[in-house]
């Protein structure tokens, strides 16, 4: 059912950065794929009196990353102490960055008229990871975890649906992809989410706003969507139903069961002042001087958006098939260095334009998106991949033919011009040949023949489809149906 209510939403996002080290400690980054307890050291499970040492790369991937999402840096930002008690964490509080961030205001377009506004970008370490096991009813405590770097992302109340959030996700993941600051893989929780959402409506002739819920830990694009689609409902229901909701004014925190696709009531929100937040005194607030955001901005790579735009502009290609290409960088340098490939082709060309040229990038972002990507395919160089898209577009391959050779090239990582020497499969354009091989489809399929005089123009795909079996595939199509179609107009 329908419901006439606008819902608001902001998001925090967590990003685990891929720095070789812990944020405070020399501990290997890595410790997720190490047995448990096993990456730590006194700093890291806060033993007392030990000391944190700021990891540079992380202040370095947190500067980066704040120019990208258009944030302002200031010269001064520092680290605080965010006290609260949890078995995961072992200093009995959280160093993070409250009220001078590392990062101030900024944007994401997710659209050409969406923009969803960053409020900050924050710096701090990671949490333990808690492991429960309910059959022995007790829980265990892995710190290899502890003190990870992390950068949070805050957005203003921006985003309007659900699905709005998760194209938003989608594009972050993108952008700290791009450059490199972080993996972003949600299935390991490297990107998690934790999502504000309210409603906005007229009730009886009244605006009414809600509390917030707090929806934790979010760590798929899917769940984020179901879950705020169940919680924008839920809170609408209980409100118009005259639940509780209409006489709190605090935000609560709810945690989202996938399994069964609800909400779990957790506990009222904390506010900043329950946390105690005090300047971290083991740590001098971080001074960032304006030749290092400039030497940081001129070292950004190409972002996701810009080159996307560029892709459709010197390609010719669609939005849809931009995306798909451009989700990292390792997909986006193949291509263009196949194109590159292809331009050396179209180049040699007498009669090379503007369209031939859009007309084959586009086959190559077809068979790229269509063939090439479910492939196994490391062994394919971009320059042979290239080459193959050439082959089809000069007609010296059909399409059947070019895939059976692409599977050979997956398998021996071969040139596509020696595999088609070697074993015999350029396509056949001789007429004569092809014309004596038409007349005698003809002859042997006299049904077919009268199906299409009788102006079932499909059958001639049969026909067409026989002198391809004479020829073992390597007929050229457009050349055998040219042949039989004019054979067949003038036996009419």
């Amino acid at each position: 059912m329908a419901h006439d209510y606008t819902t608001v939403i902001g998001l925090e996002i967590h990003v685990q950065l891929k720095t070789l080290s812990k944020m405070f400690c020399r501990c290997s980054n890595s410790g997720e794929d190490a047995p448990p307890n096993t990456t730590i050291c006194p700093i890291c499970v806060g033993h007392p009196g030990t000391l944190p040492v700021l990891n540079s790369a992380a202040v370095e991937y947190g500067i980066r990353t704040s120019l990208a999402l258009h944030c302002e840096v200031p010269e001064v930002s520092k680290f605080d102490r965010k006290n609260y008690f949890y078995p995961d964490l072992p200093k009995g509080y959280q160093i993070s960055q409250y009220d001078q961030p590392i990062g101030i205001g900024g944007y994401v377009d997710i659209s050409p008229s969406r923009r969803i506004r960053i409020r900050r970008l924050h710096l701090e370490e990671d949490a333990a990871k808690l492991i429960h096991s309910n059959e022995k009813d007790i829980s265990l405590v892995d710190f290899n975890r502890s003190s990870t770097p992390l950068m949070e992302i805050v957005t203003e109340p921006d985003l309007r649906s659900s699905a709005e959030a998760g194209v938003f996700l989608h594009e972050l993941r993108l952008l700290v992809r791009h450059l490199d600051v972080s993996s972003a893989d949600m299935e390991k929780g490297h990107l998690r989410c934790d999502a504000n959402v309210s409603l906005e409506f007229d009730d009886h002739g009244i605006r009414v706003q809600t509390p917030i819920s707090e929806i934790k830990n979010l760590n798929s694009f899917r769940s984020v969507e179901r879950a705020l689609g169940y919680e924008s409902k839920r809170l609408y229901e209980e409100w118009m139903s005259g639940g509780d909701i209409k006489k709190r004014n605090y935000k609560i925190t709810v945690g989202w069961n996938d399994a069964k696709g609800v909400t779990i009531l957790q506990r009222w929100k904390e506010e900043a002042h329950d946390y105690r937040y005090f300047p971290e005194p083991d740590l001098p607030p971080t001074h960032t001087s304006q030749s290092t955001i400039d030497d940081a901005r001129a070292r950004l790579p190409e972002l996701p958006q810009q080159k996307r735009l560029r892709f459709m502009e010197e390609y010719g290609l669609n939005a849809s098939d931009v995306m798909i290409i451009c989700e990292d960088n390792a997909s986006a340098a193949f291509f263009e260095h196949a194109a590159s490939e292809l331009d050396e082709w179209i180049k040699s060309l007498s009669s090379s334009d503007a369209e031939l040229s859009a007309k084959t990038y586009r086959l190559l972002a077809s068979w790229y998106i269509n063939k090439f990507s479910g492939l196994q395919a490391d062994r394919i160089t971009p320059e042979n991949f290239g080459q193959l898209i050439a082959l089809i577009a000069k007609n010296t391959i059909n399409s059947t033919t070019a895939q059976e050779l692409l599977q050979i090239m997956a398998h021996t990582g071969g040139d596509p011009a020696q595999i088609i020497k070697e074993q015999n499969l350029e396509q056949v354009s001789d007429t004569n040949i092809l014309d004596t091989l038409c007349d005698a489809v003809i002859e042997k399929n006299p049904e077919p023949c009268e199906n299409y005089r009788k102006g079932k123009t499909n059958a001639i795909m049969f026909l067409v489809g026989q002198v391809m079996k004479e020829m073992s595939g390597k007929a050229q199509p457009n050349i055998v149906r040219e042949i039989l179609e004019k054979k067949l107009s003038d036996k009419a």
